[in-house]
Protein backbone atom coordinates (compact mmCIF):
# COMPACT_ATOMS: atom_id res chain seq x y z
CA UNK A 1 0.00 0.00 0.00
CA UNK A 2 1.12 3.43 -0.85
CA UNK A 3 1.02 6.75 1.19
CA UNK A 4 -1.96 7.53 -1.30
CA UNK A 5 -3.86 4.40 -1.23
CA UNK A 6 -3.36 4.72 2.65
CA UNK A 7 -4.79 8.13 2.91
CA UNK A 8 -7.17 7.40 0.30
CA UNK A 9 -8.50 4.22 2.52
CA UNK A 10 -9.39 6.40 5.39
CA UNK A 11 -11.83 8.71 3.82
CA UNK A 12 -13.20 5.67 1.83
CA UNK A 13 -13.90 3.92 4.95
CA UNK A 14 -15.36 6.67 6.95
CA UNK A 15 -17.63 7.45 3.74
CA UNK A 16 -19.22 3.73 3.82
CA UNK A 17 -18.94 2.82 7.25
CA UNK A 18 -21.74 4.57 9.01
CA UNK A 19 -20.75 4.04 12.82
CA UNK A 20 -17.03 5.73 11.81
CA UNK A 21 -19.13 8.36 9.63
CA UNK A 22 -21.73 9.27 12.75
CA UNK A 23 -18.66 9.85 15.23
CA UNK A 24 -15.76 11.36 13.41
CA UNK A 25 -18.14 13.76 11.44
CA UNK A 26 -21.90 13.50 12.86
CA UNK A 27 -21.01 13.84 16.88
CA UNK A 28 -18.40 16.64 16.45
CA UNK A 29 -21.25 18.87 14.78
CA UNK A 30 -23.51 17.46 17.08
CA UNK A 31 -21.59 18.02 19.81
CA UNK A 32 -20.60 21.37 19.20
CA UNK A 33 -24.31 22.52 19.51
CA UNK A 34 -25.16 19.95 22.45
CA UNK A 35 -22.85 21.01 24.56
CA UNK A 36 -23.51 24.51 25.20
CA UNK A 37 -27.38 23.93 25.23
CA UNK A 38 -27.96 23.88 28.70
CA UNK A 39 -25.22 26.72 29.85
CA UNK A 40 -26.86 28.83 27.14
CA UNK A 41 -27.72 31.47 29.84
CA UNK A 42 -24.19 31.77 30.92
CA UNK A 43 -25.12 32.46 35.07
CA UNK A 44 -27.37 31.34 37.19
CA UNK A 45 -31.08 32.75 37.63
CA UNK A 46 -33.52 33.13 39.94
CA UNK A 47 -32.23 30.48 43.00
CA UNK A 48 -34.45 30.68 45.82
CA UNK A 49 -33.56 32.50 48.92
CA UNK A 50 -35.50 32.17 52.48
CA UNK A 51 -34.66 35.68 54.22
CA UNK A 52 -34.33 35.70 58.02
CA UNK A 53 -34.97 39.16 58.89
CA UNK A 54 -34.76 40.09 62.34
CA UNK A 55 -34.00 43.61 62.70
CA UNK A 56 -37.39 44.84 60.29
CA UNK A 57 -35.75 48.25 59.97
CA UNK A 58 -35.89 50.61 57.32
CA UNK A 59 -32.56 49.16 56.04
CA UNK A 60 -33.51 45.75 56.51
CA UNK A 61 -37.00 46.07 54.38
CA UNK A 62 -34.74 47.96 51.22
CA UNK A 63 -32.16 45.10 51.18
CA UNK A 64 -35.25 42.44 50.56
CA UNK A 65 -36.78 44.67 48.09
CA UNK A 66 -33.39 45.43 46.13
CA UNK A 67 -32.90 41.50 46.13
CA UNK A 68 -36.14 41.02 44.69
CA UNK A 69 -35.88 43.28 41.90
CA UNK A 70 -32.22 41.33 40.92
CA UNK A 71 -32.21 38.36 38.18
CA UNK A 72 -29.69 36.02 40.22
CA UNK A 73 -32.19 35.66 43.63
CA UNK A 74 -36.02 35.03 44.19
CA UNK A 75 -37.20 35.21 47.35
CA UNK A 76 -39.43 32.44 48.20
CA UNK A 77 -40.11 33.41 52.07
CA UNK A 78 -39.31 34.97 55.16
CA UNK A 79 -38.77 32.89 57.83
CA UNK A 80 -39.46 33.31 61.19
CA UNK A 81 -36.26 31.58 62.26
CA UNK A 82 -32.86 30.57 61.18
CA UNK A 83 -33.94 27.23 61.75
CA UNK A 84 -37.34 27.06 59.86
CA UNK A 85 -35.09 28.51 57.20
CA UNK A 86 -32.55 25.95 57.20
CA UNK A 87 -35.13 23.40 56.86
CA UNK A 88 -36.78 24.66 53.75
CA UNK A 89 -32.61 24.45 52.46
CA UNK A 90 -32.50 20.65 53.51
CA UNK A 91 -36.00 19.76 51.57
CA UNK A 92 -34.95 21.23 48.71
CA UNK A 93 -37.17 24.27 48.27
CA UNK A 94 -34.62 26.67 48.46
CA UNK A 95 -30.45 27.25 47.82
CA UNK A 96 -29.70 29.79 50.10
CA UNK A 97 -30.62 31.51 53.30
CA UNK A 98 -30.11 35.54 54.10
CA UNK A 99 -29.78 36.39 57.81
CA UNK A 100 -30.34 39.83 58.56
CA UNK A 101 -29.34 39.75 62.45
CA UNK A 102 -30.90 42.37 64.92
CA UNK A 103 -28.26 45.79 65.52
CA UNK A 104 -27.21 44.91 61.56
CA UNK A 105 -27.81 49.29 60.99
CA UNK A 106 -26.35 49.61 64.50
CA UNK A 107 -23.27 47.86 63.41
CA UNK A 108 -22.76 49.10 59.81
CA UNK A 109 -22.89 53.21 61.28
CA UNK A 110 -20.75 52.18 64.75
CA UNK A 111 -18.61 49.21 63.42
CA UNK A 112 -19.54 47.02 66.42
CA UNK A 113 -19.08 43.44 65.68
CA UNK A 114 -21.80 40.84 65.88
CA UNK A 115 -24.01 42.75 63.27
CA UNK A 116 -23.03 41.15 59.91
CA UNK A 117 -25.37 39.76 57.38
CA UNK A 118 -25.23 35.90 57.72
CA UNK A 119 -25.44 33.53 54.43
CA UNK A 120 -25.32 30.34 54.57
CA UNK A 121 -25.68 28.47 50.75
CA UNK A 122 -26.21 24.87 49.73
CA UNK A 123 -22.96 23.63 48.48
CA UNK A 124 -23.70 21.04 46.47
CA UNK A 125 -23.88 23.47 43.13
CA UNK A 126 -20.85 25.84 43.58
CA UNK A 127 -21.83 27.86 40.42
CA UNK A 128 -25.25 28.93 42.22
CA UNK A 129 -23.54 29.24 45.40
CA UNK A 130 -21.14 31.70 44.12
CA UNK A 131 -24.15 33.69 42.69
CA UNK A 132 -26.07 33.90 45.60
CA UNK A 133 -23.44 35.12 47.62
CA UNK A 134 -22.73 37.69 45.19
CA UNK A 135 -25.84 38.92 44.54
CA UNK A 136 -26.59 39.45 48.25
CA UNK A 137 -22.99 41.39 48.90
CA UNK A 138 -23.82 42.87 45.65
CA UNK A 139 -27.85 44.41 47.14
CA UNK A 140 -26.32 44.75 50.53
CA UNK A 141 -23.41 47.20 49.14
CA UNK A 142 -25.73 49.01 47.20
CA UNK A 143 -28.45 49.71 49.90
CA UNK A 144 -25.57 50.42 52.11
CA UNK A 145 -24.37 53.15 50.12
CA UNK A 146 -28.11 54.58 49.48
CA UNK A 147 -29.26 54.31 53.01
CA UNK A 148 -26.11 55.20 54.71
CA UNK A 149 -24.30 57.48 53.13
CA UNK A 150 -25.22 60.81 53.46
CA UNK A 151 -25.40 59.81 57.69
CA UNK A 152 -21.81 58.35 57.42
CA UNK A 153 -20.84 61.55 55.45
CA UNK A 154 -22.17 63.42 58.59
CA UNK A 155 -20.77 61.27 60.88
CA UNK A 156 -16.94 62.01 59.47
CA UNK A 157 -17.26 58.21 59.32
CA UNK A 158 -14.88 56.90 56.35
CA UNK A 159 -16.21 54.72 53.34
CA UNK A 160 -14.45 51.18 52.97
CA UNK A 161 -12.07 51.22 49.54
CA UNK A 162 -13.85 50.19 46.58
CA UNK A 163 -12.61 47.52 44.95
CA UNK A 164 -13.20 47.16 41.46
CA UNK A 165 -12.90 43.53 39.51
CA UNK A 166 -12.77 43.54 35.79
CA UNK A 167 -12.31 39.97 34.49
CA UNK A 168 -9.88 39.55 31.54
CA UNK A 169 -10.62 36.53 29.42
CA UNK A 170 -14.06 35.31 30.86
CA UNK A 171 -15.84 38.97 30.56
CA UNK A 172 -19.54 37.92 31.65
CA UNK A 173 -18.03 35.44 33.81
CA UNK A 174 -20.36 32.99 32.61
CA UNK A 175 -19.99 29.14 33.20
CA UNK A 176 -20.31 27.99 29.14
CA UNK A 177 -17.57 30.99 28.74
CA UNK A 178 -15.79 28.98 31.29
CA UNK A 179 -16.40 24.98 30.80
CA UNK A 180 -17.29 24.95 26.92
CA UNK A 181 -13.49 25.76 25.65
CA UNK A 182 -11.75 23.35 27.65
CA UNK A 183 -14.67 20.60 27.35
CA UNK A 184 -14.02 21.32 22.97
CA UNK A 185 -10.50 19.68 23.59
CA UNK A 186 -11.93 16.30 24.76
CA UNK A 187 -14.77 16.71 22.39
CA UNK A 188 -12.21 16.86 19.41
CA UNK A 189 -9.85 14.09 21.08
CA UNK A 190 -12.94 11.42 21.63
CA UNK A 191 -14.73 11.43 18.30
CA UNK A 192 -10.97 11.30 16.28
CA UNK A 193 -10.07 8.66 19.23
CA UNK A 194 -13.07 6.59 19.13
CA UNK A 195 -13.26 6.82 14.63
CA UNK A 196 -9.66 5.97 14.36
CA UNK A 197 -9.90 3.12 17.17
CA UNK A 198 -12.54 1.21 15.56
CA UNK A 199 -10.80 1.86 12.22
CA UNK A 200 -7.63 0.48 13.19
CA UNK A 201 -9.67 -2.45 15.03
CA UNK A 202 -11.04 -3.38 12.19
CA UNK A 203 -7.50 -3.28 10.40
CA UNK A 204 -5.66 -5.77 12.88
CA UNK A 205 -9.35 -7.92 12.79
CA UNK A 206 -9.01 -8.55 8.74
CA UNK A 207 -5.36 -8.98 9.18
CA UNK A 208 -5.89 -11.73 11.49
CA UNK A 209 -8.23 -13.85 9.59
CA UNK A 210 -6.01 -13.36 7.05
CA UNK A 211 -8.21 -10.95 4.62
CA UNK A 212 -5.98 -8.00 4.59
CA UNK A 213 -2.40 -7.77 4.66
CA UNK A 214 -0.47 -6.05 7.34
CA UNK A 215 -0.03 -1.55 6.26
CA UNK A 216 3.35 -1.11 4.83
CA UNK A 217 5.07 2.16 6.26
CA UNK A 218 4.07 4.24 3.98
CA UNK A 219 0.25 2.90 3.93
CA UNK A 220 0.73 3.51 7.67
CA UNK A 221 1.89 7.29 7.06
CA UNK A 222 -1.24 7.67 4.87
CA UNK A 223 -3.28 6.51 6.90
CA UNK A 224 -2.00 8.73 10.00
CA UNK A 225 -2.28 11.84 7.88
CA UNK A 226 -5.83 11.94 6.77
CA UNK A 227 -7.00 10.83 10.37
CA UNK A 228 -4.96 14.27 11.24
CA UNK A 229 -6.24 16.22 8.28
CA UNK A 230 -9.70 15.12 9.75
CA UNK A 231 -8.63 15.77 13.07
CA UNK A 232 -7.51 19.32 11.66
CA UNK A 233 -10.51 20.30 10.25
CA UNK A 234 -12.53 19.53 12.81
CA UNK A 235 -10.84 21.36 15.44
CA UNK A 236 -10.84 24.53 13.05
CA UNK A 237 -14.92 24.01 12.84
CA UNK A 238 -14.75 24.54 16.64
CA UNK A 239 -12.49 26.99 16.69
CA UNK A 240 -13.40 28.68 14.06
CA UNK A 241 -17.28 28.39 13.48
CA UNK A 242 -19.02 27.30 16.43
CA UNK A 243 -17.31 29.55 18.78
CA UNK A 244 -18.04 32.15 16.67
CA UNK A 245 -21.89 30.75 17.16
CA UNK A 246 -21.53 29.96 20.97
CA UNK A 247 -19.93 33.23 21.36
CA UNK A 248 -17.26 32.14 23.78
CA UNK A 249 -14.03 33.79 23.59
CA UNK A 250 -12.15 32.78 20.92
CA UNK A 251 -8.73 33.72 18.04
CA UNK A 252 -6.60 35.32 20.36
CA UNK A 253 -3.78 34.06 18.74
CA UNK A 254 -5.05 32.15 15.39
CA UNK A 255 -1.73 31.98 13.44
CA UNK A 256 -0.24 29.53 16.57
CA UNK A 257 -3.42 27.50 16.32
CA UNK A 258 -2.22 26.30 13.08
CA UNK A 259 0.60 24.81 14.47
CA UNK A 260 -0.96 23.99 17.58
CA UNK A 261 -3.88 22.01 16.19
CA UNK A 262 -2.12 19.72 13.86
CA UNK A 263 0.66 18.22 16.33
CA UNK A 264 -3.07 17.57 18.57
CA UNK A 265 -4.79 15.58 15.87
CA UNK A 266 -1.31 14.20 15.25
CA UNK A 267 -1.01 12.71 18.75
CA UNK A 268 -4.47 11.80 19.10
CA UNK A 269 -4.89 10.21 15.80
CA UNK A 270 -1.69 8.04 17.03
CA UNK A 271 -2.63 7.40 20.18
CA UNK A 272 -6.08 5.67 18.51
CA UNK A 273 -4.02 3.95 16.20
CA UNK A 274 -2.69 2.37 18.72
CA UNK A 275 -5.46 1.59 21.28
CA UNK A 276 -7.41 -0.01 17.91
CA UNK A 277 -4.79 -2.19 17.19
CA UNK A 278 -5.08 -3.99 20.91
CA UNK A 279 -8.97 -5.14 19.99
CA UNK A 280 -10.17 -8.07 18.02
CA UNK A 281 -13.10 -5.51 16.19
CA UNK A 282 -14.78 -2.17 16.33
CA UNK A 283 -17.14 -2.62 18.52
CA UNK A 284 -14.97 -3.87 21.31
CA UNK A 285 -12.89 -1.06 20.70
CA UNK A 286 -15.34 1.48 21.29
CA UNK A 287 -17.02 -0.20 24.11
CA UNK A 288 -13.91 -0.14 25.77
CA UNK A 289 -12.99 3.71 25.39
CA UNK A 290 -16.78 5.38 25.55
CA UNK A 291 -16.33 5.37 29.42
CA UNK A 292 -12.93 7.46 29.15
CA UNK A 293 -14.40 10.37 28.18
CA UNK A 294 -15.48 12.12 31.74
CA UNK A 295 -12.57 10.92 33.42
CA UNK A 296 -9.99 12.36 30.68
CA UNK A 297 -11.87 15.48 31.56
CA UNK A 298 -11.16 15.46 35.09
CA UNK A 299 -7.81 14.55 34.30
CA UNK A 300 -7.21 17.69 31.80
CA UNK A 301 -6.89 20.25 34.58
CA UNK A 302 -10.27 22.36 33.68
CA UNK A 303 -12.34 21.06 36.56
CA UNK A 304 -9.29 20.44 38.65
CA UNK A 305 -5.79 22.06 38.49
CA UNK A 306 -3.27 19.56 37.23
CA UNK A 307 -0.87 21.40 39.90
CA UNK A 308 -3.22 20.06 43.02
CA UNK A 309 -3.65 17.05 41.91
CA UNK A 310 -1.01 13.99 43.35
CA UNK A 311 2.06 13.50 41.19
CA UNK A 312 1.03 10.22 39.93
CA UNK A 313 -2.67 11.41 38.60
CA UNK A 314 -0.98 14.52 37.04
CA UNK A 315 1.21 12.38 35.34
CA UNK A 316 -1.18 10.05 34.09
CA UNK A 317 -3.67 12.98 33.08
CA UNK A 318 -0.17 13.47 30.91
CA UNK A 319 -0.57 10.47 29.04
CA UNK A 320 -3.90 12.26 27.09
CA UNK A 321 -3.31 14.64 24.27
CA UNK A 322 -6.49 16.37 25.34
CA UNK A 323 -4.64 17.29 28.83
CA UNK A 324 -2.09 19.27 26.41
CA UNK A 325 -4.39 20.43 23.99
CA UNK A 326 -6.89 21.91 26.57
CA UNK A 327 -4.31 23.53 28.35
CA UNK A 328 -2.92 25.06 24.75
CA UNK A 329 -5.97 25.65 23.05
CA UNK A 330 -7.50 27.31 26.18
CA UNK A 331 -4.65 30.02 26.66
CA UNK A 332 -4.38 30.66 22.73
CA UNK A 333 -8.13 31.25 22.03
CA UNK A 334 -8.68 32.93 25.63
CA UNK A 335 -5.88 34.55 26.44
CA UNK A 336 -3.73 35.15 23.31
CA UNK A 337 -0.76 33.43 24.55
CA UNK A 338 2.56 33.49 22.39
CA UNK A 339 3.73 30.15 20.85
CA UNK A 340 6.19 30.43 23.81
CA UNK A 341 3.70 30.45 26.32
CA UNK A 342 2.56 27.66 24.88
CA UNK A 343 5.91 25.43 24.10
CA UNK A 344 5.05 23.35 27.02
CA UNK A 345 1.90 22.01 26.50
CA UNK A 346 3.24 22.24 22.40
CA UNK A 347 6.23 19.89 23.21
CA UNK A 348 4.17 17.43 24.85
CA UNK A 349 1.96 17.09 21.97
CA UNK A 350 4.91 16.06 20.16
CA UNK A 351 6.48 13.31 22.24
CA UNK A 352 2.79 11.77 22.43
CA UNK A 353 2.48 11.88 18.92
CA UNK A 354 6.22 10.65 18.41
CA UNK A 355 5.73 7.93 21.05
CA UNK A 356 2.42 6.71 20.16
CA UNK A 357 3.25 6.85 16.26
CA UNK A 358 6.23 4.99 16.42
CA UNK A 359 4.12 2.09 18.42
CA UNK A 360 1.01 2.19 16.39
CA UNK A 361 3.41 2.13 13.29
CA UNK A 362 5.15 -1.33 14.68
CA UNK A 363 1.82 -2.90 15.66
CA UNK A 364 -0.08 -1.92 12.62
CA UNK A 365 2.95 -2.69 10.09
CA UNK A 366 3.79 -6.19 11.19
CA UNK A 367 1.27 -9.31 11.42
CA UNK A 368 -0.55 -9.45 14.28
CA UNK A 369 -0.23 -12.30 16.36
Amino acid sequence: MTFAQGFASVFRAVLSTFAVASIVVLAVVLYGFYYPAPYAQQTARQLPVVVVDEERSDLTRALVRRLSDLREVRIVSEADSIRTAEQQVRSREADGVLLLPRGLTRSLLTGAPGGGIGIWVNGTYLIRARDIGGAVQNAALAVAAERLGPLAQGLHLRAPIAVVERPLFNTREGYADYVFPAVAAIILQQTLLFGTAMLAAAQTARVREGKAAPLSPPGFLGVWSALGLIGCLAAMFYFGWIFWYQDVPRAGNVAALFLAVPLFAAAVSALGLLLGSLFDSAERALQVLIPTSIVLFFLAGAAWPLSSMPGWVAGLAHLSPATFGAQAFVRLNEMGASLGEVAPQLAGLVVLGLVYGAAAAWRLTKSAA
